[in-house]
C-alpha cells in the first residue's frame, strides 16, 4: 500500500497557531494542544480585560476631575459639577475634562464660572 500524503489544511492551521502563540513560555509556545489552550485562554481575556480598561480609564479620569474640582475651590465636589454641566447642557465627557484639570486648571475654573451664572 502507497503512503498517503496528506493535506495542507491542519498544518496551516497549527501553524497560524504557532505564531500567535510564538512569544507564549515553554511548551505553551511549542506543544500544539497547550498552546490551542493558551490561545483560547488569551483571547477571553483580552476580550474581559478590554472592558476592565474602560472602568479603569473612567475611574481615573473621575478621580482626576474631583482633585481639580476640590483643589481650586471649584465646586465642593465632583458630583455637583458634573450636574451643572448637564443642567446647562455643556456636554464635555471625562476624558476631556480630566485633561483640561490636568493641563490648564485656569480652563477648568472659568467652565465652573459659566455653570454658576
Amino acid at each position: 500500500m502507497t503512503r498517503v500524503r496528506r493535506g495542507y489544511i491542519a498544518r496551516r492551521r497549527r501553524t497560524k497557531i504557532r505564531l500567535f502563540a510564538s512569544t507564549f513560555i515553554g511548551a505553551h509556545s511549542r506543544l500544539t494542544r497547550t498552546t490551542t489552550q493558551q490561545k483560547m485562554r488569551a483571547l477571553v481575556s483580552s476580550h474581559r480585560d478590554r472592558g476592565t480598561q474602560k472602568r479603569d480609564f473612567r475611574r481615573l479620569w473621575i478621580t482626576r476631575i474631583n482633585a481639580a474640582a476640590r483643589d481650586n475651590g471649584v465646586f465642593y465636589s465632583y458630583s455637583r459639577l458634573i450636574h451643572n454641566l448637564y443642567k446647562k447642557q455643556l456636554l464635555l465627557n471625562r476624558k476631556i475634562l480630566a485633561q483640561i484639570a490636568i493641563s490648564n486648571k485656569n480652563c477648568l475654573y472659568t467652565i465652573s464660572n459659566k455653570i454658576i451664572k
